[in-house]
């Protein structure tokens, strides 16, 4: 089963890591990708450009609103993710819980990521997908 962990932060947090040695920051967060990657566990991990680089295309009308960043709350917002490979939610928790960003501010939320399989296999899209999956080695 696929879990995705999505790293969120309290603006203190946020503030808290811009006062920490980038080579620091990197040598930690890399034994920890180091250990995912040992355990054969790490799908993909990717870090978020900061907010304010982002847009918001809201739907609530017609023709959708764009904004520029920043917007909404910090805790509505995430700084980045990993998706891993691991037998259960149980276990995708006591990853997250193994994280070397820790502290007052800081979360992981864990879902499960669906698979292909759980939706209708005779729908014309799915089948779509699936083919396309198929011939580039997702599936």
């Amino acid at each position: 089963m696929k879990y995705m962990l999505i790293w969120r932060a309290t603006d203190e947090a946020f503030e808290k890591m811009a006062g920490v040695d980038f080579d620091e920051m990197l040598e930690t967060v890399g034994k920890y990708n180091d250990e995912l990657i040992r355990a054969g566990v790490l799908v993909a991990a990717e870090g978020l450009a900061d907010a304010a680089e982002g847009v918001v295309v809201d739907y609530s009308s017609e023709p959708p609103v764009v904004t520029d960043g920043p917007y909404g709350e910090t805790k509505e917002l995430f700084g980045g993710f990993y998706i891993l490979n691991v037998t259960s939610k149980e276990e995708a928790v006591e990853w997250a819980k193994r994280s070397p960003i820790t502290g007052a501010g800081f979360k992981a939320e864990i879902r499960r990521v669906t698979t292909i399989d759980e939706f209708p296999q005779n729908n014309e899209w799915v089948q779509k997908e699936r083919a396309w999956r198929e011939a580039t080695g997702q599936l």
